[in-house]
């Protein structure tokens, strides 16, 4: 019952078809080929890098990175101020009832 059981591969059955036979195709000599056809030029401008677009592609991506990371840490303090203040209003509420028994 515990034991692991091994699949066994079937023997096919029904229509089973031959392996394909390659037949061998001639061989054109370099000199034969037809000459090749240059790429057609693109329309598109092309963009060129200079030292000041580097500079302010870096520049741009920094401040990207800046503010994405300012908002993130804002996000966070203000789940973790949130987190706090409910830990202290549940503290207080829980005084207040613990001392609203003790009068009784």
């Amino acid at each position: 019952m515990f034991r692991p059981k091994i699949p066994t591969m079937p023997t096919p059955t029904g229509h089973v078809t031959p392996p394909v036979v390659v037949e061998p195709t001639a061989v054109v000599p370099a000199s034969q080929t037809p000459l090749a056809v240059p790429a057609p030029v693109s329309s598109r401008p092309v963009v060129q890098l200079t030292p000041g677009t580097m500079l302010a592609l870096v520049g741009g991506g920094t401040a990207v990175v800046l503010v994405v990371g300012a908002v993130l840490v804002s996000l966070l303090l203000a789940v973790a101020i949130t987190g706090a203040s409910v830990a202290v209003c549940a503290v207080v509420l829980r005084s207040l009832l613990a001392s609203e028994t003790k009068r009784r």
